[in-house]
């Protein structure tokens, strides 16, 4: 049976189906923003299933829909065991060349900014979010790492965490600071730092781990299962993925209370060893 909990950094038991703000203010093809009171219902909706792990970030947003605005409306006051993730790092602004990163002298604004938002005084949980919309770059995360580093002895961050990076820079990080979290795409690339996770005792939480609407999800193998369960395809996907390590969170997106139930729903899907072993194949060419 898969573990539904996973403790972050040692201390900050979650729930390993978590929720991620990015589709509250759009879908995934973007256009117009969406509903700001849909997403603050949402969000209230999670945590009513359950749902303590939130996953967002001050860029997540569109127009004058920002998810960490409407985390702070729909949940503040906190309850004392909801989890908070954000992330830092990208730069965006009219001036600024697309993929621009912060500086280490820049990265405290974005944390303060982040802690004015949410109205914390304390954030739970910051990854340092390398690079563009594009995979690992390769760069050196050091300098920048350290300086989140040091907010962090500050007591301004509880746990910090790496994101869309590769194996090396994950090693460079530890190198500097314990490193709570990797937030990473999930594919095959992926397998050795999942590994070094699951050796650490790292959580391991993919984003688009339904494919963030870039790529279909209903094959033939996850239809099959997803019939002799009664479920969706995409519910057969979060369960694969929880039970692909036991150190993997899900943190599926989406503006519909509907698909969100169904979503958190997938946690209690029981799949054998013989659906894991098939979805498991590598697909034929």
């Amino acid at each position: 049976m898969t573990t539904t909990s996973f403790t972050l950094g040692g201390d900050l038991p979650v729930r390993r189906l978590g929720f991620g703000a990015m589709r509250l203010a759009a879908g995934p093809g973007g256009g117009e923003p969406r509903d700001r009171e849909s997403g603050i219902a949402v969000l209230r909706r999670a945590v009513e299933l359950g749902v303590n792990h939130i996953d967002t970030a001050g860029f997540y947003g569109r127009g004058q829909v920002l998810a960490n605005e409407q985390i702070r409306s729909a949940l503040a006051p906190y309850r004392a065991d909801l989890v908070i993730a954000t992330k830092v790092g990208p730069l965006f602004g009219p001036d600024l060349p697309r993929g621009s990163q912060a500086t280490p002298e820049q990265l405290r604004g974005l944390v303060e900014q982040e802690l004015r938002v949410l109205g914390l005084d304390r954030l739970d949980l910051v990854y340092l979010r390398v690079g563009g919309v594009t995979g690992p770059g390769g760069e050196s995360i050091a300098e920048r790492y350290q300086a989140l580093a040091e907010l962090r002895v500050e007591g301004l961050i509880r746990h910090l965490g790496v994101s869309n990076v590769d194996a090396a820079q994950l090693a460079e990080a530890r190198a500097v600071a314990p490193v709570a979290a990797v937030q990473n795409p999930y594919d095959a690339d992926d397998a050795v730092i999942l590994a070094e996770c699951e050796r650490a005792g790292i959580a391991f939480a993919p984003f688009f781990p339904l494919g963030g609407g870039r790529s279909p999800i209903a094959t033939e193998r996850l239809a099959k299962a997803a019939a002799r369960l009664g479920a969706t395809a995409a519910q057969v996907a979060l369960a694969a993925l929880l039970a692909s390590s036991p150190v993997t969170l899900a943190i599926p997106g989406t503006g519909s209370i509907q698909h969100l139930e169904e979503n958190v729903a997938a946690a209690d899907l029981s799949l054998t060893p013989e659906d894991l072993a098939e979805l498991a194949e590598p697909a034929e060419d």
